[in-house]
């Protein structure tokens, strides 16, 4: 039996690996045709049906094009930092319950948050293994905004925690019933939001890739497969972190097709701000995570925690 199971639940990890990853291609696309209308263009519209075909074609691009490897680089590591990327980025996905209970855990939270601090590794790593100055400057920059968000992300964490006393995703589903917590804790989801865009990399915060003056941040010296995992693993982690963002505040209730709504809405946005909002300055970006976010995040969880034990004490 137990031999069983676990050929269940490895098929059904699978099979949702795959799914991400169909997934990452469409969101791509509808990356592509958005900002092709903000921009008063059409977008890819040329392969298939309205362009619907451009994800296929983009793939088999990338992964045919010649392998370059840079004469000075660590070449073990620079194999080995975009699949780690990758895999960390789909891994973290399991701490998504199943409706079948996959790997459905009390502790899925802190999965996520163990898996996101991985990947810090991995872009570090992907810089420094390629020895170029280009891509060692935009991978220090990357970790530095990274880890600089990620003791804010915890601590507005913290807050939804003592709310809910309770690190399973299915328990923020539970206490959503009749409201959702973007009316309770309106500033926090607006400050999540703001680190989950710092901590994906994305514009207005896409220091590691400032084009202007690092070329293309810690993957400029990546080229077919290799730029093709980075690429699957940012944008594998929009989708999660919409997912995430859904579930935490606007009600996680995974059996209907309106949750699949709030996603696709949450992943609009991320392609929205970068359409719209023109980059932020570095020095500014560090401001806000140490002098901003944190001491507010600090006296949120302080609120919270206070209603939190005066509730429980009743």
């Amino acid at each position: 039996m137990m031999v069983k199971d676990t050929i269940l639940m490895l098929m059904s990890s699978l099979m949702m690996f795959i799914c991400v990853l169909v997934g990452v291609a469409f969101v791509v696309l509808m990356e592509r045709k958005v900002l092709g209308y903000i921009h008063f263009r059409k977008g890819p519209n040329k392969l298939g049906l309205i362009g619907l075909l451009q994800p296929i074609g983009d793939a088999i691009k990338l992964f045919s094009k010649e392998q370059v490897f840079p004469l000075v680089s660590n070449l073990g590591l620079y194999l080995i930092s975009p699949m780690v990327n990758l895999l960390l980025a789909l891994f973290v996905w399991t701490s998504i319950p199943f409706i079948t209970f996959n790997l459905s855990f009390n502790l899925s939270f802190l999965f996520f948050l163990s898996i996101s601090s991985l990947s810090v590794y991995s872009i570090m790593l992907a810089g420094w293994s390629s020895n170029s100055n280009y891509a060692l400057i935009g991978s220090l920059r990357s970790v530095a905004q990274t880890i600089s968000y990620e003791v804010s992300m915890v601590l507005i964490l913290l807050s939804f925690f003592f709310f809910v006393s309770s690190y399973s995703i299915i328990d923020f589903m539970k206490f959503q019933e009749n409201i959702w917590f973007i009316f309770l804790y309106l500033p926090l989801s607006v400050m999540w939001m703001v680190s989950m865009l710092a901590e994906t990399n994305r514009s207005p915060f896409d220091f590691a890739e400032g084009e202007s003056e690092l070329v293309s941040g810690f993957n400029v010296e990546y080229s077919s497969g290799g730029f093709a995992m980075i690429f699957l693993a940012e944008y594998s982690n929009i989708l999660f972190m919409s997912m995430l963002s859904s579930i935490m505040f606007l009600g996680a209730n995974f059996l209907t097709y309106f949750f699949v709504l709030k996603v696709m809405f949450l992943v609009f946005f991320w392609v929205w701000v970068r359409g719209t909002v023109p980059r932020y300055r570095y020095d500014k970006l560090m401001y806000l995570a140490w002098k901003s976010y944190l001491p507010v995040s600090l006296m949120m969880l302080s609120f919270y925690m206070g209603i939190s034990i005066f509730f429980n004490s009743q």
